[in-house]
């Protein structure tokens, strides 16, 4: 399902709750989202974050839902480079 970082280290995530939506997913949202947090649109719906090393595929309105303005990003697929840089690292920069 995901990603996520705890103590440290980096987990899948293969379980959540149900996210209902309330509202369609605008992908330029998305877009901007993912902008602002250093990710570079590569094609369509795929970007990646040259800075961390990852690379995120399949994120079309289908798998990025939207509950009161925030996006749930559900069944994505990620790649982690060989220049991934976990979020602790790049704090210590």
């Amino acid at each position: 399902m995901g990603f996520k970082i705890i103590s440290g280290d980096l987990h899948a995530v293969v379980k959540q709750e149900f996210i209902q939506t309330t509202e369609s997913t605008n992908l330029q949202a998305v877009k901007e989202f993912l902008a602002y947090n250093g990710f570079t649109n590569t094609r369509n719906n795929d970007y990646i974050n040259k800075e961390i090393g990852l690379i995120f595929e399949d994120l079309h309105d289908e798998n990025v839902l939207c509950n009161n303005g925030i996006l749930f990003f559900i069944d994505t697929v990620f790649y982690l480079l060989d220049s991934f840089v976990p979020e602790q690292s790049l704090q210590e920069r």
